[in-house]
């Protein structure tokens, strides 16, 4: 059986990933994560009690601790999750991102190399140390053109800055250190388990509560929406088929202004949901869409080419945005006991990065 060591396991891409890798089977799965705020084990309940499922609760920035749970568990790969990923908590505390993104990272190539460096051939030949991350490095688009592998790096906020910084550290190790590493850098994710501070969860829950759906500018900038359990069969394919040093870009080729998706999320509960727009007493949740000011530095338009990843890997997504939305809805209508103890206790949907 294999064994894969997965950073931010119980974050909203991570915990995806792992569920998908458990229920599968055939892989030995340990949950490796530091449980800040964004982390949350609710998001694991229904592997939880599985016999190829592990937790560890620990910082990818302590050395100790990870050569301790690396040596121990003896894994064949290392899928690296574990980040701050929120650009407007970016802005308001950049030093926490520089922390856990680049000084993490970097601690984990360290102790990964070494636990590598030992293995025997047979073992250290399939060794593979995935780096996920986001196509927020290459920074912004106009108009017309898409992100490849070979775009230049371009971040634009502290939390792009950082990531990109980690990626070029993981691509310093493989090409230093022979380390066989992978890259993938993906497109805006949405789905279950999301933590409500990012645009579609949060756009949701303030309409159930009949908030304000604050809309950033004038709401034309553009996100290529990937949902997150195409992502993790994505990521499952990399790690098994991709080639050491290689970069695979991961997008849902679906391009929506941030205005077109949350009026979409609108439109749909405005269907799912008549009796709450009743109470409410609106005719439908648009009427709760109000324009802010723009978040500083924010970049125009992303967009995905991931013709590499379907060409050399033969992935697909199975879900497009309008198929996607809906599940994604009503998961939140269905699932109150998973987000309500977050916004009564974590985040109850306050604006961030207004510094």
């Amino acid at each position: 059986m294999n064994r894969v060591l997965v950073t931010g396991g119980a974050g909203f891409i991570g915990s995806a990933l792992v569920r998908y890798l458990v229920k599968s089977g055939g892989v030995q799965v340990l949950c490796f994560d530091k449980l800040t705020y964004a982390g949350n084990l609710e998001s694991l309940k229904d592997v939880e009690n599985s016999c190829n499922y592990r937790f560890v609760k620990a910082d990818i920035c302590d050395a100790l601790k990870v050569k301790s749970v690396i040596n121990e568990f003896k894994p064949d790969s290392i899928m690296h999750f574990a980040a701050e990923s929120h650009v407007d908590r970016s802005i308001d505390g950049p030093s926490t991102f520089v922390q856990t993104n680049v000084v993490g990272t970097a601690t984990l190539l360290e102790c990964a190399t070494e636990y590598w460096r030992k293995l025997p051939d047979s073992l250290s030949s399939k060794f593979r140390f995935l780096h996920i991350s986001t196509d927020e490095v290459y920074g912004s688009l106009g108009a017309e053109g898409l992100f490849c592998e070979n775009t230049a790096y371009d971040p634009r906020s502290p939390y792009s800055a950082s990531k990109a910084s980690s990626d070029h550290l993981v691509m310093a190790w493989h090409h230093t250190y022979g380390l066989p590493v992978l890259l993938t850098n993906c497109s805006n994710n949405y789905g279950p388990f999301h933590f409500p501070e990012k645009l579609i969860p949060l756009v949701i829950l303030n309409a159930l509560d009949g908030k304000s759906l604050p809309v950033y500018g004038k709401g034309d900038n553009v996100r290529d929406w990937l949902y997150v359990d195409d992502h993790a069969k994505a990521l499952t394919l990399v790690l098994e088929k991709g080639l050491s040093g290689q970069k695979y870009n991961v997008g849902g080729s679906n391009e929506r202004t941030n205005l077109q998706v949350v009026e979409t999320i609108c439109d749909a509960l405005d269907n799912l949901c008549v009796k709450r727009l009743q109470e409410l007493k609106l005719k439908s949740f648009r009427e709760l869409i109000v324009f802010v000011s723009d978040r500083p530095g924010h970049d125009k338009r992303y967009a995905i080419d991931a013709s590499k990843l379907k060409k050399d890997l033969g992935w697909l997504p199975e879900e497009n945005f309008d198929t996607g939305i809906i599940k994604t809805v009503q998961w939140y209508l269905d699932n109150e006991w998973w987000w309500q103890p977050i916004r009564s206790q974590k985040y109850s949907g306050d604006r961030l990065g207004i510094k």
